[in-house]
């Protein structure tokens, strides 16, 4: 039991850092004058109080972090945080007559957080300015990780960051040092976010949105989470423009942000061009939305433009995890949104905002398939699996093969919980997947026309278990279970 106390320790921190990112849509709120600003300062004083709690019955647990800390600090943020996320959002529903339910208000901030993007609100126009802030500031805090943020914080608490780096790292990437400190590779990574947000919100504004739109959809283009204030998503702008503005900003924030911190710090972007996870992942994306854009032409869905423009930025917004739709992509041939919700478990990179399995690790699988089969013919021969000029070790290989066993066997299972409860295979087997995928595009019931408020509360705890597994890449969450763990 004491075992834990440090870890509440920090979670204090972190909970009076996230009272302060709810002055957001305070300020919203009192800009708007929507009347909702009583909801916002009501979380922040509850959020404040439980982390005084926490602070004055911890504060003598004091030490630096083990691994064993990291990863119950990471899963115990990825699941407490929501629950003060989903305070405002239950309390102005009851305001504006719209009340929602915990369970669906617990489902909306843990689907904001993991950027997910499913969503169980209805009349998006509809809803106050401050709420639809919230719902997407919320995206934009998750996806490059709060941990991370918290990261270049916890040192002034006399608190080790390394431990927390590598347990909220996403992808085959959490050794990878940057920079000498943690804090600062950190404080480097949101710096070049910031500057993508920047970027993206005067992007949109240009391009013609109001700066409300603009700064909302960029909250959620560069974390790859795809939430809209609007009911039409971007289908409400009818701008190839805007769209052409979102599918840079998607393809860009799908790579390893790690990339442009290096570039930007040696002023040199070869490196960048020649990584071998980033052009695959480019690769990916692009050849892939040529693809559904020839389809969608030779089956005579659309002219060929109109093919070009849909088949690109459905396939970079769906694959890249985000979730952007400018029409229902279930009206056609069924092939599309197939390829599509697939490509969304791999077309991101490692050090990205976007979910799924990671381009590298599918890179590894990919050239250690080859290996095996090369020992086919060759059993002698040694053949060292390799991304780029760098040799993967042994240990990563067998870290990325537990990794896709687990994986694997967690969309299995909650896919047959789903269909224990009737509903359909399509729609259960989607909705896993873009729950475990922190994806959000789904198919059968849950299609972008139609939203997860469908399901009911047992359905919805599924698949909130699926993006909570998903945002902490499974392995952390099972390893919380086992007994290993928490001995000595």
């Amino acid at each position: 039991m004491t075992d834990i106390l440090p870890v509440l320790r920090l979670l204090c921190a972190l909970l009076a850092m996230f009272a302060g990112a709810l002055l957001v849509p305070l300020g919203a709120s009192v800009y708007a004058d929507d009347g909702l600003w009583e909801c916002y300062v009501v979380s922040i004083l509850f959020t404040l109080l439980v982390s005084a709690i926490l602070w004055f019955s911890t504060r003598r647990f004091q030490r630096e972090l083990l691994p064993r800390h990291g990863v119950m600090l990471v899963s115990m943020v990825w699941m407490v945080l929501p629950l003060f996320a989903a305070i405002p959002l239950m309390l102005a529903s009851y305001e504006i007559h719209q009340p929602m339910s915990f369970t669906h208000a617990y489902f909306e901030a843990v689907s904001g957080l993991t950027t997910t993007g499913s969503s169980v609100m209805s009349n998006l126009d509809q809803l106050p300015l401050s709420l639809n802030i919230w719902r997407t500031f919320m995206q934009w805090i998750g996806g490059m990780g709060i941990l991370i943020l918290a990261v270049a914080v916890l040192p002034l608490l006399g608190v080790g960051a390394s431990q927390l780096f590598k347990a909220e790292a996403a992808g085959p990437v959490k050794d990878t040092k940057l920079t000498p400190r943690m804090t600062e590779t950190a404080k480097g990574l949101w710096g070049v976010y910031f500057l993508f947000s920047l970027f993206c919100a005067l992007g949109y504004w240009w391009a013609g949105m109001t700066p409300e739109d603009a700064i909302m959809h960029m909250f959620t283009t560069v974390s790859l989470g795809g939430l809209s204030p609007h009911d039409a998503s971007f289908a409400y702008f009818k701008s190839p423009l805007m769209e052409s503005i979102a599918v840079f900003f998607m393809l860009a924030a799908s790579c390893n942000f790690a990339l442009y911190f290096i570039a930007l710090r040696k002023g040199n972007w070869r490196g960048f061009w020649r990584d071998v996870e980033m052009r695959a992942t480019m690769v990916t994306l692009v050849g892939g939305g040529l693809f559904v854009a020839l389809l969608l032409w030779f089956k005579d869905v659309y002219a060929p433009l109109d093919a070009l423009r849909m088949g690109l930025f459905h396939v970079i917004s769906v694959g890249t995890t985000t979730g952007y739709t400018t029409t229902d992509y279930l009206n056609w041939p069924v092939f599309a949104p197939v390829f599509m919700i697939m490509l969304s478990g791999v077309a991101t990179g490692a050090g990205s905002t976007g979910g799924g399995i990671k381009m590298a690790r599918m890179l590894i699988l990919l050239k250690q398939a080859r290996r095996e089969m090369a020992r086919i013919i060759h059993p002698n021969a040694v053949q060292p699996v390799k991304l780029g000029h760098a040799v993967v070790d042994n240990r990563m290989i067998f870290a990325v093969l537990a990794f896709m066993l687990v994986y694997g066997a967690t969309v299995i299972v909650l896919s047959m919980v789903l269909l224990l409860t009737d509903l359909d295979p399509l729609t259960a087997f989607s909705a896993v997947l873009a729950s475990v995928h922190c994806a959000g595009s789904a198919m059968g019931r849950l299609g972008p026309s139609s939203s997860y408020a469908v399901l009911t509360d047992f359905q919805l705890w599924v698949c909130t278990l699926g993006m909570l597994l998903g945002r902490l890449e499974i392995l952390s969450f099972i390893a919380l279970l086992t007994p290993t763990f928490w001995r000595r």
